[in-house]
């Protein structure tokens, strides 16, 4: 990576992927194969198990295919108390320990969201109380120190639709009750968006907490009807509220070309959400457009 330079890779979730197995999902091999096919080098490890999780087979596979690991992702719920602290450090241990293991240097955390991600259902209150704010961000804190000194990982927190920090006040709140050195941002344009949250004024506003970059966009006519109707994320996703760039919201080149003026090296990840894919055959040529189209938005941007 250079410097100033945004850095394209790409995700599971761009083939469909949500879960560690779903049959519904491109088979992993399929998805290695269509990657390192469409030009890209750098990938995500999605969710924990759909990939291979045996360090050495994993590194034969990639190394296979030229392909290298950014980051892996994980989720928490510190909002909900201490005893969360024990229920996501397990999990998170196994997806740092491979990341590492694979070279990469951030971890994406996403935050529970309050409805069910596939059937939609409020499963607590959509706004938290101070005492649970602190409870989230103190959470946070703690797994991006821990991260730091056991993987030598950055920890990328990532808002999220349907969780407690989803619009640009929950995120400037969380950004202003966390610690710059152990928590920075996952900026993800399309969950932004859907948020109501500006990406560039985030940038602006706070250049020194944007950390890495999940590139995608939103249609706007569909997010109009999804706000309208109060659908949930699971129904918008359904309903296309994500499109391929550039026929969306925000505008990527802009993204890009702020970050690039941020003075250092940042990965920038095309999340295209589309779980479950209509056919096998439907991600690949997004994926080739898509990268063709953001590696014209940047004069430095490159994989």
């Amino acid at each position: 990576m250079e410097n100033n330079a945004v850095t394209i890779g790409t995700a599971p979730d761009s083939w469909g992927v949500w879960f560690a197995d779903d049959p519904r999902q491109t088979p992993w091999e399929r998805f290695l194969d269509e990657v390192a096919e469409s030009g890209y080098q750098w990938i995500e490890l999605g969710p924990y198990g759909y990939l291979p999780t045996d360090p050495l087979r994993l590194a034969d596979e990639l190394n296979a295919r030229n392909l290298k690991v950014s980051a892996g992702t994980v989720f928490t719920a510190y909002h909900r108390g201490q005893d969360q602290w024990e229920a996501a450090w397990e999990p998170a241990r196994r997806v740092a320990e491979l990341t590492a293991a694979m070279g990469g240097e951030h971890i994406v955390v996403i935050p529970a969201m309050w409805r069910d991600d596939v059937t939609g259902q409020a499963v607590e209150p959509g706004e938290l109380t101070a005492e649970q704010w602190t409870s989230l961000t103190e959470g946070h804190n703690d797994l991006g120190r821990k991260l730091r000194e056991e993987f030598g990982l950055q920890q990328q927190f990532h808002s999220h639709a349907d969780s407690h920090v989803e619009k640009q006040a929950d995120i400037e709140r969380f950004l202003q009750h966390t610690d710059p050195n152990l928590v920075t941002l996952c900026l993800d344009t399309g969950h932004a968006e859907y948020g109501g949250a500006s990406s560039i004024d985030l940038i602006r506003r706070y250049p020194e907490r944007i950390g890495y970059l999940h590139l995608k966009q939103i249609n706007p006519d569909i997010l109009a009807t999804v706000r309208a109707e109060n659908m949930t994320w699971a129904g918008a996703n359904t309903a296309g509220v994500m499109t391929e760039p550039p026929s969306g919201l925000p505008d990527l080149r802009e993204v890009i070309e702020a970050c690039e003026g941020l003075g250092r090296r940042l990965f920038g990840i095309v999340e295209q959400d589309m779980y479950p894919v209509p056919s096998f055959d439907v991600p690949m040529p997004i994926a080739q457009r898509t990268r063709n189209y953001l590696l014209s938005c940047g004069s430095r941007t490159h994989v």
